[in-house]
């Protein structure tokens, strides 16, 4: 199964890229290499091997999520000028009067 250069062409158009004639003919020639290598890779007994998600040996480096207890709301609102309610009480920047 040969790539065209008509092929390449083609695809090229979808992707709105524009090449030379020239690069058209080497892009199909190692998009053809690549399908060979492919190709010739299926033929390949893989009968008994386990299948491989990744090369490297990966490790969760990450901490267990834990819930933890956290400060108590009296202990953060200590040293809050203004509150409400429970709530830290700001001015107000949007203003939603008539006026204006």
């Amino acid at each position: 199964m040969a790539i065209t250069a008509d092929e390449v062409k083609h695809v090229a158009q979808l992707a709105k890229l524009e090449f030379t004639d020239a690069e058209l003919q080497m892009f199909a020639g190692q998009m053809d290499d690549i399908i060979k290598m492919v190709q010739q890779l299926s033929k390949v007994d893989t009968t008994g091997v386990p299948v491989t998600s990744t090369v490297a040996e990966a490790k969760n480096v990450m901490r267990e999520d834990k819930a933890i207890k956290g400060t108590e709301r009296e202990t953060l609102m200590h040293n809050v000028p203004q509150k409400d309610r429970g709530f830290v009480k700001v001015p107000a920047i949007i203003d939603e009067s008539e006026e204006g």
